[in-house]
């Protein structure tokens, strides 16, 4: 592969049909005006002239150097663009995507081919777009999205009200509330900002209006038509992360058309991601872009349809830099076989099926079992990720194996079948399978949600009937994850996971029947190990000049008089200046949840954005606060955002609305 070099536009208009201009900034191969070449194409909320610059200095000149056009894409009232964000994948959102593929191939610069590719939103938006299959578009590159719009984003979790929720509506209000950039832009930057400040909506007010699987989530969710989707996909993941799921079911809905790889991630791109270790993810994407724009028999389409990870029974450190384990490669991925594990006479929990009638056992956790969650979204291998899960499990029914004397290697989505009677017709349970070390120390594998009024199917819930039993079906997040002998299997069951999980409206409990519980895990069989290379360079992210240093907290807090529990969260990025551009951001994050433990009405949620845009005498600052609370029949959210230019404040705007709880 011949080096190419390349130049950087820091800022390219791309005129829309309704004459709104999108913000490009575009890595050009020399000599693409004469020998023209594919592009790859990033559109993001995130702004690219301060919030993923870093990033995408870290991979677009890789791929210029490779002979592809990046074209990094501000989307519609973000960044450096014109207009309103009008909410999260929406119809003028992919519409504006398939306007911006179509100008790309039609550059004289281009091929006429156009990858798309993202992590997160990118991630999203790339395979919804390729669902609609605009002509120019060849391949994608998804990394950390969803197949499944409700289950397996940060809304909602199989009925269950995810804390995220809020966390991400006050994160879209603090970056869809910032300037333009002057530099960019020129004098039309303020009436641009005033503009989006005016109009921007809330998310949150959206997201709640629709708390089952309507059709607001089916729009944009691939799933609901794997047939209808034929542009190669290679689908990304990490085990740190929420986004876990997708993998699986991409290769499960599209066959040969998707590859997946499933790495020890947190929510970054594999090449700088913890734990460690890393992939080298530029060239594997590069061998991906080859085979599919430019057409280069390099045997991509052969490759195995999932490359995982898998765990081999990491400690709950404190901070998780590097997790054991081996990759394997699956030729072809198929519903693993099964191992069934049951509830002994003894409540054990031993390989088969549950013996006799069993007991009913009571279950009411209190409202703060989950302190040791971690977050579903994670940046940072530390307290994001879930923790020792003996504080969880305190509060939770156990079920534990003897000492194992042989491994047990797990790869896919176990499921849980148990009857319950519940107290209440809206409640929640949470399953959770641990790995007990030795020592005591207990590190989760996988978890799942079911709110019992969704046991039917998330599009129509219904109540559940108190006294009556129940039977529930619950599929837990996939896993890839090896348990050493002289470990134990835990299956850890609780009414309540907070704050990952929202409470449910009643304090009402669960009988559990012991004699119905069925686990099936599915295991991993033969597979091949296989070395996936890691990034030849250690530290690819370019290095901004620090004016402040940034700093992050994790805590909790209790009430031991009143009973109440608090999760802090604080996190400053610190002052930095991007080389060359003189412009300083800063971004700070408070966010706060309470409850008392014998009251999940008493649930309180606030998240707070300070940012700050600063160059020379220009200074810009946002605050956005988002908060919820609840009572037995509704959710209560108010918002505000102010911004000022200097120290005066120029614009203040509220929001404040009820919305009826729909069996949640």
């Amino acid at each position: 592969m011949t080096s190419c070099g390349f130049e950087v536009s820091e800022n390219e208009w791309i005129r829309l049909k309704d004459g709104t201009r999108l913000a490009a900034r575009i890595w050009m191969p020399d000599g693409a005006m004469a020998d023209p070449v594919p592009a790859i194409l990033e559109i993001l909320p995130y702004r690219k002239n301060d919030g993923t610059c870093a990033r995408d200095d870290s991979t677009y000149p890789v791929f210029a150097a490779a002979g592809y056009a990046g074209v990094r894409v501000d989307l519609r009232g973000s960044g450096e663009s014109e207009g309103v964000i009008d909410g999260e994948y929406t119809p003028l959102e992919l519409s504006d995507a398939c306007e911006v593929i179509a100008w790309i191939a039609a550059q004289p610069w281009c091929t006429g081919a156009v990858g798309m590719m993202g992590i997160s939103w990118g991630g999203f938006n790339s395979l919804q777009v390729a669902a609609l299959k605009p002509p120019a578009l060849k391949a994608v590159i998804s990394i950390a999205s969803t197949v499944d719009r409700y289950n397996d984003d940060i809304h909602f979790k199989n009925g269950g009200h995810l804390s995220a929720n809020l966390s991400w509506a006050a994160t879209m209000l603090a970056y869809q509330s910032r300037a333009p950039d002057p530099a960019l832009v020129g004098e039309r930057w303020r009436t641009l900002w005033l503009e989006r400040l005016e109009n921007e909506p809330f998310f949150l007010e959206e997201w709640l209006q629709h708390q089952r699987r309507d059709g607001f989530w089916r729009h944009g969710s691939i799933s609901d038509d794997f047939a209808g989707f034929d542009v190669p996909a290679l689908v990304i993941a990490g085990w740190a992360d929420g986004y876990r799921n997708t993998p699986f079911k991409a290769v499960e809905g599209l066959g040969p058309t998707a590859k997946a790889i499933v790495g020890p991630w947190i929510h970054k791109y594999p090449h700088f991601a913890w734990p460690k270790p890393r992939m080298d993810f530029h060239a594997e994407a590069i061998r991906w872009w080859d085979r599919w724009l430019k057409g280069t028999a390099n045997g991509a389409e052969d490759l195995p349809q999932m490359r995982a990870y898998v765990l081999d029974g990491p400690r709950p450190l404190l901070r998780r830099d590097a997790d054991p384990g081996r990759w394997v490669a699956l030729d072809r991925w198929r519903a693993p076989d099964r191992a069934r594990f049951g509830v002994g006479a003894d409540l054990r929990l031993r390989p088969g099926e549950s013996q006799g009638p069993g007991e009913r056992l009571r279950l009411l956790s209190p409202q703060d079992t989950g302190i040791m969650s971690g977050e579903w979204f994670t940046l940072k291998p530390d307290a994001e990720m879930a923790g020792d899960q003996r504080l969880d499990d305190a509060g939770s029914l156990v079920f534990e194996t003897e000492v194992l004397d042989a491994p047990l290697e797990l790869l896919g989505f176990p499921e849980l079948v148990l009857a319950v009677v519940p107290d209440a017709p809206v409640s929640n349970l949470v399953a959770r399978l641990v790995d007990v070390h030795p020592d005591g120390a207990a590190t989760r594998i996988s978890y799942g949600v079911l709110n019992l009024a969704h046991r039917g199917g998330n599009a129509a819930p219904a109540p559940a009937v108190p006294g009556e039993t129940v039977e529930l079906r619950l599929q837990l997040d996939a896993c890839g994850y090896r348990l050493p002998p002289g470990h134990r299997l835990r299956l850890s069951l609780s009414t309540a996971y907070w704050p990952t999980i929202l409470p449910s409206p009643h304090a009402g409990g669960l009988l559990v029947e012991t004699g119905s519980i069925r686990l099936d895990l599915p295991l991993l069989g033969a597979a091949e190990t296989v070395h996936v290379p890691e990034p030849e360079n250690p530290d690819p992210l370019p290095r901004y000049i620090e004016h402040a240093p940034g700093s992050t907290q994790r805590r909790v807090e209790r009430d031991l008089q009143t009973g109440t529990t608090r999760y802090v969260i604080f996190e400053d990025t610190g002052l930095t200046e991007r080389p060359g551009t003189s412009l300083a951001t800063r971004e700070t994050r408070n966010e706060n949840w309470s409850i008392r433990s014998d009251d999940p009405l008493s649930m309180r949620g606030e998240a707070h954005w300070t940012t700050e845009l600063r160059r020379g005498d220009w200074a810009i600052r946002t605050v956005a606060t988002a908060r919820i609370a609840a009572t037995a029949t509704d959710w209560l959210i108010s918002a505000r955002v102010t911004a000022s230019e200097g120290d005066e404040e120029i614009f203040a705007r509220d929001w404040e609305r009820t919305i009826p709880r729909d069996l949640m």
